[in-house]
């Protein structure tokens, strides 16, 4: 406690108040979390996939990402394969299942979702490279794709 209170006052005398109050923060991070809210939290995750699902469809331009990444930890802690049809995605819950429409081409996938991103604005979707693929955008970089909750009895590529 004396160490964060010397580097707050270190930090508020060097002119970056908000940086002495991230300094205290650890303090109040390590506070146990009570049951009673524990429980609650583990409810609302319970009911994210559905509420995450309605924010779809969505229209954007999707990127894709392979070689560089490839074998790399994702997100939820799986390693990357660029041959897999996986996305990224920067709130849906992992393993969602995401439909995945070029309407350039009419071509769609089925994507799961393992990783955070894109991490570039305006993005929607970073797709694996197998999935961009297979929706024909491999020379383009970016494309618009519109993004829906798959169905279960569709198949991966149509």
């Amino acid at each position: 406690m004396l160490h964060a209170a010397v580097l707050a006052l270190l930090v508020a005398l060097a002119g970056a108040p908000a940086l002495a109050q991230e300094a205290q923060a650890p303090e109040l991070a390590a506070a146990p979390m009570p049951a009673a809210a524990a429980s609650a939290t583990s409810a609302t995750s319970a009911t994210s996939a559905t509420s995450a699902t309605s924010a779809l469809p969505v229209r954007g331009p999707a990127s894709w990402y392979g070689l560089t990444f490839q074998g790399r930890r994702t997100a939820n802690g799986e390693r990357f394969d660029m041959n897999a049809f996986t996305a990224a995605h920067p709130s849906l819950p992992f393993g969602t299942r995401v439909e995945v429409h070029n309407p350039a081409n009419g071509r769609r996938v089925t994507v799961r979702i393992n990783d955070r991103g894109p991490h570039t604005g305006g993005r929607v979707i970073d797709l694996s490279h197998a999935a961009a693929r297979a929706l024909g955008m491999l020379g383009f970089g970016t494309r618009i794709v519109e993004l829906s909750p798959a169905s279960e009895t569709r198949p991966a590529i149509r």
